[in-house]
Formats: structure tokens, sequence, C-alpha cells
């Protein structure tokens, strides 16, 4: 099974501001604001959405293909995803162009002000999965730039390649006519709760018109779990216990998609399949950042047990194992 992930590389810098935004910020003044918050701590991490679910599906044994645009400053991340099994081959670095970067300031209440540069990730378009050395046998269409989305889902649904779309933030950058396009070309469709209303809203669709295109469509939902529509019923996974404090919600929305990949690779039942999905989600609430999680794949098994009462259902628990640095 030859699994090819499109999408975003990113490079996020974190920065925490021991003060409240309201406290520095002038509502009156709005219009000539000049504002400085001092962050005396930071955190860069690796991230972008194809980054983060490959580098779940690297730890499960899995070695993934990422198609996506970067920078020349990519060196380090790319290193990381090699480390961790994730073919970076068809990794395009652009010399003239800085790796998508995102920065975001997060105040003693949780405000966050975001600041992203697109960089590379403009340029997705450029790449083309005919390029690729093998036809892959599963895909996931993750936020590629709208354009590389667009010519993405095309090309893998002329060479006939199922696939997963996942507008995730990009879905209001697509119009009407392209969102039910790009719902026809895939296999299966996943979004979040918030996102399941704007495709909604969007695409003119109903929910279980959006379904019934669609071999499933997975709505997550966080805390409250997730909701599965296949063959007409809706199934509804449990979300994971916490086996730790929750840390940090960033990427837990890309492991969940990772496991749905595993899930899907090795034709699981589908509810076998979300509480996979689920469990990777629960790990990376525990640590901070995307890709700082490690497991073998005997421990990931165990812990599936504790939280699903169940046998892993992947077959393989014992027999291929997985690890990876923080």
């Amino acid at each position: 099974m030859s699994l090819l992930v499109c999408g975003s590389l990113a490079f996020d810098t974190l920065l925490g501001f021991e003060d409240r935004f309201a406290r520095h910020l002038l509502p009156e003044h709005l219009s000539k604001l000049s504002a400085a918050f001092r962050a005396p701590t930071m955190r860069r991490e690796w991230g972008g959405c194809a980054g983060n679910i490959a580098y779940s599906l690297g730890l499960m044994g899995e070695t993934p293909r990422v198609l996506g645009a970067v920078g020349a400053d990519f060196a380090p991340y790319r290193a990381h995803l090699e480390r961790h099994g994730v073919d970076t081959g068809a990794i395009r670095a652009f010399d003239d162009a800085y790796t998508a970067q995102c920065f975001i300031i997060s105040d003693a209440d949780g405000n966050q002000i975001t600041a992203f540069h697109p960089g590379a990730m403009d340029r997705s378009a450029h790449l083309s999965v005919a390029d690729l050395p093998a036809r892959p046998t599963l895909a996931i269409v993750a936020p590629s730039g709208r354009e590389g989305s667009l010519r993405f889902a095309r090309e893998l649904a002329g060479q006939g390649v199922p696939f997963v779309f996942d507008p995730g933030q990009e879905l209001p950058l697509f119009s009407r006519d392209e969102l039910v396009a790009l719902v026809d070309a895939a296999a299966w469709v996943t979004v979040n709760d918030y996102e399941s209303e704007l495709l909604i809203e969007r695409s003119g669709l109903s929910l279980a018109e959006i379904a019934a295109r669609v071999t499933a469509l997975i709505v997550t939902r966080g805390a409250a779990g997730s909701t599965i529509y296949a063959g007409g019923d809706a199934l509804e996974i449990a979300a994971a216990p916490l086996e730790a404090p929750l840390v940090d919600p960033a990427g837990c929305g890309d492991a969940y998609r990772a496991g749905l990949l595993y899930g899907l690779a090795r034709g699981l039942p589908w509810a076998d399949t979300g509480r996979i999905a689920s469990l990777l989600g629960a790990l990376v609430a525990e640590q901070p950042g995307a890709q700082n999680h490690a497991f073998e794949l005997a421990e990931l098994a165990a812990r599936y047990r504790r939280a699903y009462g169940r046998d892993w259902p992947g077959g393989d628990a014992h027999t291929r194992t997985s690890c990876g640095e923080g």
C-alpha cells in the first residue's frame, strides 16, 4: 500500500505574552495601532497538515510520501521527517522562497494574534502527481494552497486513485462549483464540526447529500468524539480518554487523519478506524506541538485496549513497531 499525503509543510513559532492584550490595545486608537508585546517564552515546532499527518503515519510503521512545496530553509525539517520514516522525495524546495511560516502570540487569557506567511506553499500548483515515481494506491488532499488542492484532486481522480478530501481552513477559498466537484472526486471527505457547517453553506448541499456522494463523510467534534456517515448510517465514535493533562490541541485533527488513513489502508471496519484515529488525536493533545508524541505500536495497542476495552484491530502491533524522537 503506497500512501500519498498532499498538503502544507510549515514552521510554527509560538510566543507567550504573560499579560492580556486588552490591557495594551486602545480600541479608540486602532486606526493608528503601534503595539509591541514582550514574549518571554518561545517555541518553534514542525507543522503544516501534510507534515503532521505523515509524521504520525511514520510512527505507525508506514512510509508515507509527502507531496508539497517548501523553501530554501526546509533542510532540518526534511531530516526530521526522514528520521521518522517519511518519504520526502516528492517535496520540492524553491530556493527563492521560505517554507510557510506561522507566528502565533498568545496572551494570558488564551487570546491569539497570528501572522501567516504562505511562502513556497503558494507554488504547490507547480507540483504534479504525474511526476511521482509510482502511482499511489491511497491519498489524502489536505490544505495545499487553493490551486494546489484543485490540481492534486483532479490528477488523483484522473488516475483512479481513491483519496480523502480534507479542506480544512482553506474551505472558504473554493467556490460552490469547486466544492461540489471536489466532493464528487473524493472517495472520503473529512472535516471538523465547524467546517461541516461551512461546507454545507458553501456547497449548497446538506450533510446527507454530501454523505451520499462519497463512501464516507467523517466529522470530528473534538472532545465530543466524531461521527462517520457511511452506508446510510451515522456511526458515533467516542473520543479516546486522555491519560495525561491536556497540553495543546493543535495538530489533533491531523493525527486523527493519520489514523483514518491507517485504517483505510488496512480495510478495517469504520468503528475500528475511528477509534484508532481518536486515540492518535488524544496522544497529540497530551504533548506540546503536533509532532512531539512518540510511541511503539505495541504501546499504542495497549492504550487502545485501556481506552476501548478491545484488542488492537491492526493485526500488527507485535510484529511492526515504530518509535519517534520528540
